[in-house]
């Protein structure tokens, strides 16, 4: 009963700081925690059930400041993207493709990223000075260039009728870099996983300027 009832806590304080009322207000935001409350409330998506492996999640957190940011919008980009991997990644495993030995020594892994089991991989680091990635990566077997450039585009989806919106994605890129200046983009090949790369500035100053150059680029332009 006790263990339960801190998982239920635990549950309740990360559903609180995933979609607290503050979440559209500029404020100092840890990205770690909203990463960590994101995973929190998909963890039984993780899970092994039946003949399902378990997805293996490979955290490389770096050391990041706070930064200026809405936090409600980025946890929503989070959960976007961290779903679709998982999604993803169920679909080949219904396929058979990690069935016992079927991955073994197959396709190649990145940085650490097993090949013989399902696996996520979130790795932050900050670059440069003024901005922070955030990295989320599959080991799946990636995205034919013909339907990544296509992946941003509102109500584009693969998924059977029913099971997809297409708008996660189209989302999530107009959080990251309407809404914050930011940029997101989509690295993947045959055989070698996907992996988003977003890429938030550390200050509401850096992303005003960066805002600011861009509309002098255009009038220039």
């Amino acid at each position: 009963m006790q263990v339960g009832t801190d998982r239920i806590r635990q549950i309740v304080l990360s559903m609180r700081n995933f979609s607290r009322s503050d979440g559209t207000h500029i404020k100092l935001v840890d990205i770690h925690e909203g990463l960590e409350s994101t995973l929190l409330i998909l963890q039984h998506r993780f899970k092994a059930s039946g003949k399902h492996p378990a997805i293996q999640v490979i955290k490389e957190y770096g050391n990041l400041p706070p930064i200026e940011c809405c936090s409600g919008q980025l946890n929503q980009v989070f959960m976007n993207i961290i779903s679709n991997a998982i999604d993803a990644l169920d679909e080949e495993i219904n396929r058979g493709l990690w069935a016992k030995g079927s991955r073994e020594n197959a396709g190649r892994s990145s940085g650490s990223m097993p090949v013989s089991v399902p696996a996520i991989r979130i790795r932050t680091e900050v670059t440069g000075s003024d901005f922070i990635a955030i990295r989320i990566a599959d080991n799946g077997q990636g995205i034919p260039n013909e339907i990544r450039h296509q992946l941003f585009d509102p109500f584009f989806t693969t998924k059977p009728v029913g099971k997809g919106t297409g708008l996660g994605l189209s989302i999530s890129h107009h959080l990251v870099v309407e809404k914050h200046g930011g940029r997101l983009d989509c690295i993947s090949e045959i055989g070698g996983g996907t992996e988003f790369a977003i890429e938030i500035p550390i200050s509401s100053r850096q992303r005003a300027q960066d805002n600011k150059n861009s509309s002098s680029d255009a009038r220039t332009a």
